[in-house]
């Protein structure tokens, strides 16, 4: 096992494109780092560069606090685990896993069977170690990928989108697998994946990246609390962040569907801006008829139209429009351009309890504690809030 370092690392390409732009990142020995942003972000190609797949234009890579930029794929010492598994078709789940023990020449056969008995072991494979991967499921080539992995003994791990093949399902399953088997074996291992909700579930810590840029390092619950700008809001968090205009008079925030009033600390923080941007998590809603408002810091009610809802057992979702002016609007479908989100949109999204009796097409009300809204600065998308204990969940 080892610390991987990564010191202002840069991937530019011939045409002047920097896929990666500047990440500076320490992945503690035997920590899971996620590597979580859209396509596009950069994240598979700095794993890439970490497994040495990709040269890096600039930077240092340290691996054990090593630097490691010029050495060879093979004397790095790191397990990749890829998401199309990557398996010889004409071999035995058995061989498939002994592979790269066999090319290091270092091993007997009977060490070989030894350690590829116990990775199959750990991985529930002994019933399948003379089957070909065309006879298996895909949780389950998976996991004989996972195997090859395992028996190298590695420094590290490195798992590119590893489940992005496999049904809901299947994929919630195997997240815990992974989880487990990272847990027990207690390996650095640096994670690949767009899906946040793998992010969240999985991680240590999180690396949120966007256009090759690094925003936010943190741990899954602080990513979702204290979120340091309006992409890492709006990207964390299942369903989205909502965020909708706002403007500030003193002490009296403005929103299309209500005002209210925040503390003075909360005020000055915002300061006298013409537009800001209020963002509040669907979960941060509740039935007002539901709910009860002693238990809220800074609770506020008000009373809206229902355009949809989407009832799903455990939860209700509720989909509630709000207007703005048409300048306003412009600005938002601006802002969400140059964010790539989506979340920046006209109506509400609020999950509330599943006992709620709100149905579409007609008037309810609602509450949110205002004391867990985040407002940011719509030029530079920064979180104004974020170091107040206001905003904490």
């Amino acid at each position: 096992m080892a610390s991987i370092t990564v010191k202002n690392v840069f991937k530019e390409y011939g045409d002047g494109f920097k896929a990666v732009n500047d990440v500076s990142l320490d992945i503690g020995d035997g920590e899971l780092m996620i590597l979580v942003g859209p396509s596009g972000c950069g994240k598979s190609t700095l794993l890439r560069m970490i497994a040495g797949l990709e040269d890096i234009t600039a930077g240092d890579l340290l691996i054990g606090g090593e630097r490691a930029n010029e050495k060879a794929p093979r004397d790095r010492n790191l397990a990749m685990v890829f998401k199309n598994y990557a398996l010889y078709p004409h071999l035995s789940v058995y061989e498939n896993i002994a592979f790269p023990l066999r090319l290091s020449g270092k091993f007997s056969d009977e060490e070989i069977r030894t350690k590829v008995d116990d990775a199959a072991d750990t991985l529930e494979l002994k019933d399948h170690l003379e089957r070909k991967p065309s006879q298996l499921s895909g949780g389950q080539r998976q996991r004989v990928a996972m195997g090859r992995a395992i028996v190298r003994e590695a420094e590290a791990f490195l798992f590119d989108e590893p489940l992005s093949n496999l049904d809901a399902k299947l994929r919630g399953q195997m997240r815990t697998e992974i989880s487990r088997l990272q847990r027990r074996l207690g390996i650095t291992t640096v994670y690949v994946t767009h899906d946040q909700t793998e992010a969240m579930t999985l991680g240590d810590r999180v690396a949120v990246l966007r256009k090759g840029v690094l925003q936010q390092v943190d741990t899954p619950r602080e990513l979702y609390t204290r979120p340091v700008n309006l992409f890492v809001a709006g990207f964390i968090g299942s369903p989205p962040m909502n965020f909708v205009p706002a403007t500030v008079e003193g002490r009296t925030i403005t929103l299309p569907f209500v005002s209210y009033e925040v503390p003075q600390e909360v005020a000055d923080k915002l300061g006298d801006k013409e537009l800001l941007i209020a963002g509040i998590r669907p979960e941060n809603f509740e039935d007002a008829a539901l709910v009860d408002q002693s238990k809220l810091t800074n609770p506020v009610t008000f009373s809206a139209h229902v355009d949809v809802t989407e009832w799903l057992g455990n939860e209700l979702f509720a989909y509630v429009p709000f207007e703005t002016t048409s300048e306003i609007h412009d600005r938002l479908r601006t802002l969400a351009r140059e964010l790539d989100s989506e979340s920046l949109r006209t109506q509400l999204v609020v999950a509330l309890d599943a006992g709620s009796r709100i149905s579409h097409g007609e008037d309810a009300k609602l509450t949110f504690d205002a004391a867990r809204m985040h407002f940011f600065d719509p030029a530079s998308g920064d979180n104004l809030t974020r170091d107040l204990a206001v905003v904490a969940h």
